[in-house]
């Protein structure tokens, strides 16, 4: 089956014979039936959303191609790890959102440079499995239930992967960049994403990833559409119940499985703000416009939403995400690479003003040239001059520099900031920012994980020199690349609480810094997909009982 799959990604058309019309909602001209941006037969309102990275296999370098384009992410996570009931569909992650420093950032001395944080993670997520009976394997899913896990020859219940996603202040406007319209605050959003793969192995390439997307408001009412099917500008474009956060404040958000009337239950989200008071929330239901996809012919299905598994044990993962899933903390990286300047100005539809396509400076020019077989990147689009205020629409970016996620998503050749030691080292902000302060996630009962395991897909993205079938490159910081960095998860004990950090913090248990990411395994149904992982370890608690 694994194989059927890959080759589908080369079969534009491959459902094409084995579509029964399934009568659903039909998809516009524009909206996100594919995160990755790469439908033909519509074109996405957001061309650089940060999608679940999808499993390759054998002879395609165990890589993913979305109709030819590779789509790989770089996300160190952390899998936190419970058999207890509800572990795996009711978790709070309590966190101190970090702060930027007063100065701006620069672009002229590579890992001696301010950074912010938008340069150094796009979206910082916590994760759980969802639900749905539409997406691959095309199976019927019990919600909230063990049975769904993969095992044997069962591929597992139909599966959907959640990200609640952070995005950082300084970089905006969020439609054609990361922030959401603000130098100064944080927001958040739901994002699900599904895999439009049948059984059989054939994906759907009109519809490879769909997407429902969502800002957390105060209100509880999506800003526009959340369906791929009918997402627009609205959808992505904060408004005045947009819940917006304030760099240093302390941040509840709950996930679970929450009761909406007649019967009902949907994943919900709540994001509290207890510094400020204020909060927001985001119920992933049919009331509110979720739907799920037809594999077959794109159209949308009012659908609710619900957590996948009862518990956080570790066989409890979905069949099609290159990441373990369950309940995970992850900072996305590799989407920014600081410039002097930028050339090649170019308009793309959606995107308000225009962007440009070259960097030039310090980075890139410790790194290959773009578009040449060394860097396997075209460009690091979309990129914006210092100043530039997106048509009069934002206030002006704070850096030239570009986000890796126009013509190829990531860093492919490894040399923008977030592979330089430029991420935070102190609990106070210097010429890099303060880390998020993170405590141990909590489930039912106030009880916390027992156990963690320590990940990431970097080595996917490293084409020129990780090549699984033999296990050789695949590393991190990743083999040549200029800055020898790549960063690490810190337990450490501050102001009385146990917590969690991630970037260079060296002020408690590092496991071993970039170590922790052990070796180089192979898990999930479809075998030859290797990341870097550890075993499930005891979560140690700061060495408290």
């Amino acid at each position: 089956m694994g194989l059927s799959l890959l080759a589908a990604q080369a079969l534009p058309g491959a459902m094409s014979n084995a579509a029964p019309a399934s009568h659903g909602v039909r998809p516009n001209a524009v909206g996100e039936l594919d995160c990755n941006g790469y439908s033909p037969i519509q074109r996405s309102v957001k061309r650089t959303l940060l999608c679940t990275d999808i499993r390759g296999l054998r002879g395609y370098g165990h890589r993913f191609y979305d109709n030819g384009h590779y789509i790989g992410h770089d996300e160190p996570s952390i899998r936190f790890l419970s058999s207890r009931p509800g572990s795996g569909n009711n978790v709070t992650f309590t966190e101190r959102l970090p702060r930027d420093p007063a100065a701006r950032p620069t672009v002229t001395h590579p890992g001696r440079d301010v950074t912010h944080w938008f340069e150094l993670s796009p979206a910082p997520w916590f994760g759980m499995s969802l639900c749905d009976p539409r997406s691959y394997p095309q199976r019927n899913c019990r919600p909230n239930s063990d049975n769904n896990a993969p095992h044997g020859v069962f591929p597992g219940g139909g599966a959907a992967f959640m990200e609640m996603q952070f995005y950082p202040p300084g970089f905006s406007p969020f439609l054609g960049g990361i922030s959401c319209n603000s130098n100064s605050q944080w927001c958040a959003a739901l994002n699900i994403d599904s895999l439009e793969a049948s059984a059989a192995g054939n994906i759907n390439l009109s519809c490879v990833e769909p997407v429902n997307f969502a800002f957390i408001q105060r209100n509880g009412v999506p800003a526009g559409p959340p369906s791929p099917q009918l997402s627009n500008a609205a959808t992505m474009t904060p408004n005045s119940q947009t819940l917006f956060m304030n760099p240093g404040d302390v941040i509840r958000t709950h996930m679970f499985d929450a009761s909406i009337g007649h019967g009902q239950h949907a994943f919900k989200v709540k994001v509290s703000d207890l510094t400020t008071g204020q909060s927001g929330f985001m119920v992933a239901s049919a009331a509110n416009g979720f739907m799920n996809t037809s594999v077959f012919d794109c159209s949308g299905h009012p659908f609710n939403f619900q957590p996948l598994f009862n518990t956080a044990r570790a066989k409890n993962s979905i069949g099609w995400s290159v990441l373990l899933s369950g309940i995970l903390t992850q900072y996305e990286t590799g989407h920014f690479t600081p410039c002097s300047r930028v050339t090649k100005p170019v308009p793309v539809k959606g995107v308000a003003g225009k962007v440009w396509l070259s960097c030039h400076g310090a980075y890139e020019n410790a790194g290959p040239p773009d578009g040449t077989q060394r860097s396997q990147e075209l460009t690091d689009a979309p990129c914006y001059p210092k100043g530039y205020t997106h048509g009069g629409t934002t206030p002006p970016d704070r850096v030239t520099g570009c986000a890796d996620f126009l013509t190829q998503n990531g860093d492919l050749d490894f040399d923008g900031t977030p592979y330089y030691a430029d991420w935070p080292n102190s609990l106070t902000p210097g010429p890099f920012p303060s880390p998020f302060l993170q405590q141990q996630p909590t489930t039912l009962g106030g009880a916390r994980y027992s156990k963690i395991q320590f990940e990431t897909d970097a080595p996917a993205s490293e084409i020129n020199t990780c090549a699984p079938d033999t296990r050789q490159g695949c590393a991190v910081p990743p083999p040549h690349a200029p800055g020898h960095f790549y960063p690490y998860y810190t337990q450490a004990s501050v102001g009385g609480q146990c917590v969690w950090e991630f970037g260079n913090m060296t002020n408690g248990n590092t496991f071993g810094r970039d170590h922790q990411y052990a070796h180089l395994v192979e898990h999930g149904f479809f075998k030859g997909q290797f990341d870097l992982a550890s075993a499930p370890l005891p979560n140690p608690n700061c060495g408290a009982r």
